[in-house]
């Protein structure tokens, strides 16, 4: 058979753009097929590159191209988790670190000593460690650790951790979805309060994946303890991420309810958030309203506009002041797929999608001022982009001193995400905007990644047939699905009952110890709100950094 296909074979291994985009042709439509809900996504890219390498030994991509990915990948990564990570780490950072580090630790220790009973060498160990947690900047990482110990090591010796890896990956996708499947059934206690209110109201948006969802709801002020209520003291007595739309006076005329402006009994006033807290706002006020004055565009009307001007982003919306410019205000915003109603702390980036009320003759002038320019987000700074990547690299090749007497570096994996979290929390620094539009950092994201694994595989493809005959690769596969299920089982656990985590964080924390887009997902077709996107991102960063840390550990030996 391998003779019928060698002039294909040899063409193959003469051309490296023809066999990339071989295996990307391959891979991605396999990543595609859905079994039972389930699909493996771009990482079946690198299943497809480890079956092609292993057809010959010579099909093997130059290793430029995954160190390319591999930069590409993390470093869009950190730009957009970066903001949501730091204002996460200010309110709950210790807690979910401490979470992260003892599921890490956890699953560390069990596979260092399932190695060691199995006879597993130190460099599969790593390997295995990142596969179990589906961590490929943790497998890249501990590739450079290997490289800077032993500058000689062949291809074969680094194609060990990779091969664990590939072992590992399969039921490290699987186990954490199966642990989150699980988890209603675990806390029949803490079901969510949105599935009782999330259709009183109607829709303000589709707001799905990543989103609950918004709704936008008419309230009557009767309560007479409202009456003379600044809006902004509302907001701040109801503890609510609720934005206040219109305001209809007894005598109908209708004005932007801004936080200076006053409520009284009698008036009508729209708010747009999630339902619970649209709710607590009803409960403040008085009671709903039937009316749906939103839909009233006779005085002020509505529109969704692209913020496409590099001038406004990484500013608040506080320091933007639209209401004093313009008499407008920004009642949602939507990046990505997710909505949400915005405070006055709320910094604007390229690619958001915000909707403005306004009086209709000054729609054109803040569309002006926000850009509204769907060819402008879909474009990006290169020079900052690659500024940022370069000083990525210089980070990671800082040596960092471990207890121990060895040192690690954050290397091409870490670097770059750590620098990236600190200037996407940064946003800009003077006329420098550091952060990409969110279409084109999944555009750059997925490129990297299956660059990344296209050249991973191909290079380990070989090596990886040669171990399928092994009688260790059973070992490797328990070994895996056990710190797999350890990670999960300490976050559910630990999570549950020591730091007394809610639910829907926990879903969405044991996803992001995996760092799992796939286990995300199951944790938000469970919800009607983001709780779980919310928990996704609040240990991602730190468990990410973590890992890198833990892998290099582990194939120093």
């Amino acid at each position: 058979m391998l003779d019928l296909l060698r002039p294909l074979l040899d063409t193959l291994a003469e051309t490296p753009l023809l066999l990339l985009f071989a295996v990307v042709a391959v891979g991605y439509p396999l990543g595609r097929v859905r079994v039972r809900g389930v699909s493996l996504g771009i990482a079946a890219i690198l299943f497809a590159g480890l079956a092609i390498g292993a057809l010959d030994e010579r099909l093997r991509l130059p290793e430029v191209i995954h160190l390319l990915g591999l930069c590409l990948f993390v470093y869009s990564v950190g730009l957009s988790s970066g903001p949501g990570f730091v204002s996460t780490l200010r309110r709950h950072g210790a807690r979910n670190g401490a979470l992260v580090a003892l599921a890490l630790a956890g699953s560390m220790v069990v596979t260092m000593v399932g190695a060691r009973l199995a006879g597993i060498d130190d460099t599969s160990t790593a390997g295995l460690f990142a596969g179990s947690l589906t961590n490929t900047p943790a497998l890249a990482a501990a590739l450079e650790m290997l490289q800077q110990v032993n500058p000689s090591a062949t291809d074969r010796t680094l194609s060990a951790p990779v091969v664990a890896y590939s072992v590992a990956y399969p039921l490290g996708v699987l186990l954490p979805i199966l642990a989150i499947s699980l988890l209603p059934r675990l806390f029949r206690d803490q079901a969510p309060e949105d599935a009782r209110t999330s259709h009183q109201w109607p829709a303000a948006g589709k707001g799905r994946a990543g989103s609950g969802g918004l709704v936008v709801g008419t309230i009557k002020v009767t309560r007479a303890d409202a009456d003379g209520l600044p809006i902004a003291a509302l907001r701040r007595e109801a503890g609510t991420r609720v934005q206040t739309g219109r305001i209809r006076r007894v005598d109908g005329t209708v004005q932007i309810a801004t936080d200076d402006e006053l409520l009284y009994v009698g008036d009508l006033v729209t708010a747009v958030g999630e339902s619970n807290d649209v709710e607590r706002l009803v409960e403040r006020l008085g009671e709903r309203s039937l009316e749906a004055i939103n839909l009233d565009r006779r005085e002020l009307d509505v529109r969704r506009i692209f913020v496409s001007n590099a001038a406004v982003v990484g500013h608040s919306l506080r320091e933007l002041n639209l209401t004093q410019q313009f008499g407008a205000i920004i009642t949602a915003i939507r990046r990505g797929d997710a909505d949400w109603a915005p405070t006055g702390n709320t910094v604007l980036q390229l690619g958001d999608r915000v909707r403005v009320l306004t009086r209709r003759e000054a729609l054109p002038a803040v569309g002006k001022f926000l850009g509204d320019s769907y060819r402008a987000v879909s474009e990006f700074d290169v020079l900052t982009f690659s500024f940022g990547i370069v000083l990525g690299i210089a980070v990671g090749l800082v040596p960092i001193p471990l207890p121990g007497g060895f040192t690690v570096r954050l290397g091409l994996a870490g670097g770059p995400l750590v620098v990236a979290m600190l200037l996407g929390a940064r946003g800009r620094t003077g006329p420098l905007v550091w952060g990409i539009p969110y279409s084109v950092s999944l555009t750059i994201r997925e490129i990297g990644l299956l660059l990344f694994f296209a050249g991973i595989g191909t290079r380990s493809g070989f090596a990886l047939w040669d171990a399928l005959h092994q009688p260790a690769t059973l070992s490797m596969l328990a070994v895996g699905a056990l710190s797999t299920l350890t990670a999960a089982a300490i976050v559910l656990l630990a999570g549950r009952y020591v730091f007394q985590v809610p639910a829907g964080l926990l879903t969405g924390m044991i996803a992001g110890v995996h760092t799992q887009p796939a286990a995300l997902s199951v944790a938000l077709e469970q919800r009607l709100d983001d709780t779980p996107n919310v928990g996704y991102a609040a240990v991602f960063p730190v468990a990410t950094v973590l890992k890198l840390i833990l892998a290099q550990v582990l194939a120093r030996g």
